[in-house]
């Protein structure tokens, strides 16, 4: 069901991906169970982070691995950025959609960066690879984009599904419609798997909360070591 590509393993020793099927999922705009979760998280995040400021967050070991590898891209790692709007400026979560804003509270609990798709939208198989440059996709937003040369990107039968610059597609996007959910993490070296196994296994205790019958199908982590 999913690949690794040599380009992957010698371009990023170290690196690890995660993967999570699910199926029989719900996707509900509203849940109260879910969203006292999401206000619960908020707040432990504002106390785990008590007394923290910009440099302490980028201090974090794993926010460390993270700017290593958008710096290359001179980029700036966004999932850093969604934890200080909460911590810093008292935001919450954003009301999209259950299945995302599980990935999102899992995104900003652990801090690794993550996409979802509905898994029927996609064509097997799916795999992780360097892009070499001249790759494109439409982003979730609509907007084309061509993927930086050496960024890590997933990719199905029909093309890109995400990278880790631009992140997900449109073509495979979650919807109020998805019924069997895919999510995978991206964590460049230094982030360890077994950080990604607990990030997945965080995910699934999320989705089961909106998605008491769902079945897990596949929880995976690939390692370049």
């Amino acid at each position: 069901m999913f690949t690794v590509s040599e380009a992957w393993r010698t371009t990023y020793p170290g690196a690890a991906v995660g993967i999570l099927t699910m199926h029989d999922v719900a996707n509900p705009k509203h849940d109260t169970a879910f969203d006292k979760r999401k206000e619960e998280l908020e707040s432990q995040l504002r106390s785990r982070f008590s007394g923290h400021d910009r440099a302490a967050l980028k201090a974090l070991p794993i926010i460390q691995a993270y700017n290593a590898y958008y710096k290359r891209f001179k980029k700036t790692y966004h999932v850093q950025l969604q934890l200080e709007s909460i911590v810093f400026k008292g935001r919450s979560i954003p009301q999209v959609a259950a299945l995302v804003e599980a990935m999102f509270m899992a995104e900003l609990k652990n801090l690794l960066l993550t996409a979802g798709h509905d898994l029927e939208a996609l064509q097997m198989p799916v795999g992780i690879d360097v892009a070499q440059g001249g790759e494109r996709y439409v982003r979730i937003n609509g907007q084309e984009q061509d993927i930086k040369s050496g960024d890590m990107m997933i990719a199905d039968a029909q093309g890109v599904i995400s990278s880790v610059v631009y992140g997900p597609d449109h073509r495979t996007r979650i919807t109020s419609e998805t019924r069997q959910v895919f999510f995978t993490v991206y964590a460049p070296p230094g982030i360890g798997e077994e950080a990604v196994y607990e990030h997945l296994r965080d995910i699934q205790a999320d989705v089961l909360l909106i998605s008491p019958d769902a079945r897990v199908e596949a929880l995976e982590v690939y390692g370049t070591g």
